[in-house]
């Protein structure tokens, strides 16, 4: 933005605006390629979700940062390629600092969303309703589980603490019910290897 500013107090016309034209349709074409494989990791993800509440509800840290660069750069170069073309169709460089402008504004709007979101993730959030959803099958399918009270998840970047409350199926002992808490925390990691810590407590009532 600075850069832009100075180019609006001091306009100096293009100079070879041709091979800086070619640099950035090249430069285009390969970030494209870069969004485009970033893409295919978040249509992974997305569920049929749109791209915004995508964006919202990922729990990824990694492939928010990614996609939010990837986005900045490529509109950036766009705007770019726009500006140096309408500088040098019409020969006023106020298009070049304007668009020089608009890059900054870009991103810092583009860093702001991904920092809010990121932020989320490293204070702590829940997981994604949908893992929520799948871990609550999990746990109502067990054999070893009489009734499910509760099960309380945080966030935090690729790592998830989940933290479960439910009554056992008897056993008659006290080593039988553990080996069965055992197993099932075992099998729940298996499952979700995003839970990094896990708490089971067992009780008679909510």
């Amino acid at each position: 933005m600075y850069e832009g500013v100075h180019k609006l107090r001091h306009p100096e016309p293009l100079s070879h605006p041709w091979i800086a034209i070619g640099v950035l349709v090249f430069a285009i074409v390969a970030e494209g390629i870069s969004l485009w494989g970033c893409m295919r990791e978040v249509n992974k993800e997305r569920y049929g979700r749109s791209l915004v509440q995508w964006f919202r509800k990922s729990r990824s840290s990694a492939l928010i940062v990614v996609f939010g660069e990837d986005i900045a750069a490529l509109l950036g170069l766009v705007f770019a390629l726009v500006a140096i073309f309408a500088t040098y169709v019409t020969g006023n460089p106020l298009w070049d600092a304007v668009g020089t402008i608009s890059i900054g504004v870009l991103l810092i709007v583009v860093a702001f969303f991904v920092a809010v979101e990121v932020k989320d993730l490293l204070i702590g959030q829940s997981v994604d309703q949908r893992t929520l959803k799948e871990m609550r099958q999990f746990l109502d399918g067990r054999p070893e589980i009489e009734k499910m009270y509760s099960v309380l998840s945080l966030q935090f970047g690729p790592d998830a603490m989940v933290a479960i409350k439910a009554r056992m199926v008897p056993t008659g002992s006290e080593k039988g019910m553990l080996q069965e808490i055992n197993k099932i925390e075992t099998e729940f990691k298996t499952r979700f290897p995003s839970t990094a810590w896990l708490f089971f407590e067992p009780d008679f009532q909510d």
